[in-house]
């Protein structure tokens, strides 16, 4: 409105003076002239004018929104900071109090800003569910879980009179497999940490993944005092004819956190054994099938942080490849001894013939030891591989037979 009163004084003014100009030659130059400036006067008036208009109205987007990041101590910014920790499409609500009437101005940038702050939360809210754990493009659900080990009941006392603790191996349930035909020969070990060298076992069970022992151990001549100051260990491990028994799973209950004045009975989830497994290292190899010529083939490829088995800390590593099947040993390779070396790099290869119809009673054995001069060779740590293994031998068994003659590679963390 007020650029438009103005263009309109100016043009009157210049009118005027038209008017009151005498006539003649000189009288139309001024006249042209008086024109010339009127115009140039107008458009300069008119462009500022538009120039002003459109920084106001570009301003209503961005203005205040600069305002808010740079002054987060004025009213508005204390209230889109409310609005931001709502959940996304609910209303954020104003409670900053307001004297007099706001200009229009003002309130078209308040409702504009709100509008962006609630694009912004609706984008970062968003983007947060994306990431956040749970979520369908969360990564985390294609972790192998814990692999269900079982659990065992024992019961635990302590006789003040006779000096003597009694521990009760009672059973256990939902035991893995073990063994090739799909069951298990379970028994337990029985430990008052931290001695190690002596040690009490159970019978074992044959082809049994829910045994019941019922045997009864007694450590007499065990002071109280000293009684309190073990950890009752456990150890469940599936006994092997041919080569070192496999554990199962383990626990272990500190004596002085139980009321050993009367007979405990505890039932406990079998945990992963932690004796020495997580510390012998790991082995990378390929394993590649033909069903046209019936045969896999075994790539040993090289390993890492190997358990040093040697006085000087160091091992004489080399691998054993043993194939198997219905338990019996058919055919056994093995490679070339890596002198002093915990990373070992073998790249050796070993085809077996193995027909279509013995695949699934087929496992393959692969042992790292420790070459020793002196004395008997040590075991590192061995991998169990057919379609009856632990979750990440089953996973490197079905990739083999899903892509028949690919070599398909996968580190595996050597076992006790």
């Amino acid at each position: 409105m007020k650029r438009n009163k103005h263009f309109a004084a100016l043009l009157g003014d210049s009118v005027l003076l038209c008017l009151f100009i005498p006539s003649g030659t000189e009288s139309i130059s001024v006249i042209l002239i008086s024109l010339a400036v009127t115009v140039c006067a107008a458009a300069m008036v008119v462009m500022c004018g538009i120039c002003q208009w459109c920084q106001r109205k570009l301003g209503k987007r961005n203005k205040p929104t600069l305002e808010m990041v740079g002054t987060p101590d004025s009213s508005r910014a204390r209230s889109e900071s409310k609005a931001i920790k709502l959940p996304a499409g609910s209303k954020a609500v104003n409670t900053t109090p307001v004297q007099g009437q706001l200009p229009q101005d003002e309130l078209d940038r308040r409702t504009d800003t709100r509008s962006s702050v609630s694009d912004l939360v609706n984008s970062l809210t968003s983007e947060m569910l994306m990431l956040s754990p749970g979520s369908e493009d969360d990564d985390s659900h294609d972790m192998p879980g814990r692999e269900n080990l079982g659990r065992i009941q024992f019961s635990v006392g302590y006789n003040f009179h006779e000096s003597t603790l009694t521990v009760k191996i009672l059973k256990a349930q939902e035991l893995p497999a073990k063994d090739f035909s799909g069951t298990s020969d379970p028994f337990v070990k029985i430990y008052l940490l931290p001695d190690k060298k002596h040690k009490l076992e159970t019978k074992v069970k044959r082809k049994n993944l829910n045994p019941h022992w019922n045997e009864t151990f007694l450590f007499e001549g065990f002071p109280y005092e000293k009684v309190v100051q073990r950890t009752l260990y456990l150890q469940v491990l599936d006994y092997d004819r041919f080569s070192r028994n496999d554990p199962i799973g383990e626990v272990s209950i500190p004596l002085n956190k139980v009321d050993l004045a009367h007979m405990q009975t505890f039932w406990k989830e079998l945990k992963p054994c932690s004796d020495g497994s997580g510390s012998r290292g790991e082995l990378l190899l390929s394993l590649c099938y033909n069903p046209t010529a019936n045969t896999i083939t075994v790539n040993i490829i090289k390993a890492r942080n190997l358990k040093a088995m040697d006085i000087g800390g160091t091992s004489d590593p080399y691998v054993k490849v043993w194939l198997m099947h219905k338990d019996k040993r058919v055919e056994k390779k093995k490679t070339v001894v890596m002198k002093r070396c915990l990373n070992p790099v073998f790249n050796e290869s070993f085809p077996f013939d193995i027909p279509t119809e013995r695949l699934r009673e087929t496992t393959i054995i692969i042992t790292v030891m420790d070459k020793d001069r002196l004395s008997r060779n040590d075991v590192i740590g061995k991998i169990y591989l057919s379609w009856k293994s632990g979750p990440g031998e089953v996973k490197h068994w079905k990739d083999m037979i899903a892509r028949p003659r690919q070599a398909v590679a996968q580190w595996h963390q050597l076992k006790a």
